[in-house]
């Protein structure tokens, strides 16, 4: 076969399957490289004609604009099972393209965590007491109201001053006879520590529970939240806006906690993510 004919064999190839080809080489940019298990994907269409819809894994991903061009924020569970899985982006010009990326799975790491004092110490009864309350409390958060847009089109910022981690995201908790994922990621903080709006957004939160202590959620449009838990003060009010760098707590070890951080999470569409990852696609770690 002849090289011309080799070439329009390929070329043919790929759009019966869907895949479409740019003139300026990639059309769909996915950050990060190597993805695992509770990981957020952070996908760039680079295409003259605009995307209407992008799905993963069966489900609509919101579409927005970040530094001119469209985006979407993709979580990854961390109960995701690994595997291979197709990113689907529909162009307005009709064009389908499918981007495959590889789930992995997260290693799995276990450490003992005991309960203080102020929520029973290290008995059954405080550790069943724990976990139930626990489960309360995530319940008051699911189908949280978010907005149909974005509130946000600058870059994220740091919660804190200085990043410092000191427990990361993803490892079991082993806290009595019970196992709870750490869906989170805590950084150094001395009581009274400023801790600042990541980006634009609408508070959703601002309460005190027994578990996560005094929280604050932030609502940054379509599905994406920021969390700030264990807090010492709480300065917000529940709907109120606020803007990117303005302070909106202090943070402290209420709730369960045994000594002062700041413990961060970060949802999209419900999804609980590494908050490392997601800060580093704004390159803040």
């Amino acid at each position: 076969m002849g090289m011309k004919k080799v070439v329009i064999f390929i070329l043919t190839i790929f759009a019966l399957s869907g895949i479409c080809l740019a003139e300026s080489g990639i059309i769909v940019s996915i950050s990060p490289a190597m993805i695992v298990q509770g990981d957020p994907i952070f996908l760039t269409v680079n295409s003259t004609s605009s995307p209407i819809k992008i799905y993963f894994n069966g489900k609509n991903i919101p579409i927005f604009k970040y530094l001119g061009k469209p985006r979407g924020l993709i979580p990854v569970d961390i109960h995701q099972s690994p595997g291979v899985y197709n990113i689907e982006v529909f162009l307005l010009n009709g064009e389908k393209i499918i981007e495959p990326i590889t789930v992995t799975e997260r290693e799995k790491i276990e450490a003992p965590l005991g309960i203080p004092e102020k929520l029973g110490g290290n008995t059954p009864a405080a550790a069943t007491n724990l976990v139930n309350n626990l489960a309360k409390e995530n319940a008051t958060l699911v189908n949280l109201r978010t907005g149909t847009k974005a509130f946000w089109t600058k870059s994220f910022r740091a919660p804190l001053a200085t990043l410092t981690i000191t427990d990361p995201y993803g490892y079991n908790r082993k806290t009595g006879e019970y196992t709870i994922a750490h869906k989170g990621t805590d950084f150094h903080a001395d009581v009274g520590t400023k801790v600042y709006a990541m980006n634009r957004g609408v508070i959703r939160v601002a309460h005190t529970y027994t578990i996560y202590g005094k929280t604050i959620i932030v609502d940054h449009g379509l599905g994406l939240n920021t969390l700030y838990m264990h807090l010492s003060k709480i300065y917000v009010n529940v709907g109120e806006l606020v803007l990117p760098g303005q302070v909106i707590g202090l943070s402290g070890m209420s709730g369960y906690a045994d000594q002062p951080h700041l413990h961060l999470s970060v949802k999209i569409d419900g999804i609980s993510i590494d908050p490392v990852i997601f800060l580093k696609f704004f390159g803040l770690i």
